[in-house]
């Protein structure tokens, strides 16, 4: 039989995130903890008997907004329906909130079936960039945070203010830097380093606190999501050598919020 639950526990979450990582979704070392973090009532999981067999996130994280992601399910429940239940249940969470995703192309139709609209695009670019420290760029402190998250709700269109302290908090496998102007956040994961949100002025800022982000972790390739909108950043990178491998449709159910061109690049497709 199954049944839908909360997933309420950190350690649940990360054997989620395994499967992500199973899918190839590459996802930070340590984001458990800032994602359940960001609501710890918007995880859910289907269970047949002890065993989970299918998850989704849908993530308050404001009055007006939501998020939806780790939407997965186990190989062998496919195609019993499980995950679509399991989708329709979740989405209660959000009340009437808009609510966002990053939709891959197999599932987009679906996803439009359920009342989901595409503004955008989200891209995936990989490469090298060189790291280097700036003097205007130094690492996060504790009482940084209303600028930050003053300058976060900009660029995103809503706040989510849960979400960014947990992101921020200075966890082992993640670090984060800010300007005058800007910040940007790098963490670990099973490959590489992704580097987002990334939220600054003008593209070379942007490409500046990237470089600064990846000064304080180990070298190793560099993934960032870019919104569609970030031409600028993205060519930069494209410049340095990077190239697109994943993208996916930004897309949302009600009314989209107004982001802004200070943002270069998201912090997660599975929250925003």
């Amino acid at each position: 039989m199954i049944r839908h639950r909360q997933i309420a526990s950190e350690q649940e979450l990360a054997q989620v995130l395994d499967w992500a990582a199973d899918e190839g979704w590459n996802p930070g070392l340590s984001d458990a903890a800032a994602f359940l973090a960001a609501d710890p009532g918007g995880f859910f999981a289907a269970s047949h008997g002890p065993d989970p067999v299918a998850a989704i996130a849908v993530v308050n994280h404001s009055d007006d907004m939501a998020f939806l992601g780790l939407y997965l399910c186990r190989a062998a429940y496919r195609g019993r329906g499980i995950g679509y239940d399991l989708w329709r249940h979740a989405l209660a969470h959000a009340g009437a909130r808009t609510v966002g995703l990053d939709g891959v192309a197999a599932q987009q139709d679906n996803y439009a079936r359920s009342g989901f609209v595409r503004a955008g695009a989200t891209r995936r670019f990989e490469g090298s960039l060189e790291p280097a420290r700036d003097g205007a760029v130094s690492l996060l402190r504790p009482g940084d945070f209303d600028a930050v998250s003053a300058l976060d709700a900009r660029a995103c269109g809503y706040a989510r203010p849960a979400f960014l302290r947990a992101w921020l908090d200075g966890a082992r496998d993640r670090v984060s830097v800010r300007s005058d102007t800007g910040f940007a956040t790098a963490r670990l994961c099973g490959d590489g380093i992704k580097i987002g949100p990334i939220v600054a002025p003008t593209p070379g800022a942007a490409l500046t606190l990237a470089r600064a982000a990846l000064a304080e972790l180990p070298a190793g390739t560099a993934i960032v999501d870019l919104p569609d909108h970030a031409t600028g950043f993205e060519a930069l990178l494209r410049a340095a050598g990077f190239v697109e491998t994943f993208a996916t449709a930004r897309m949302y159910r009600g009314a989209a919020p107004g982001t802004s061109a200070s943002q270069h690049a998201i912090a997660t497709m599975e929250l925003g």
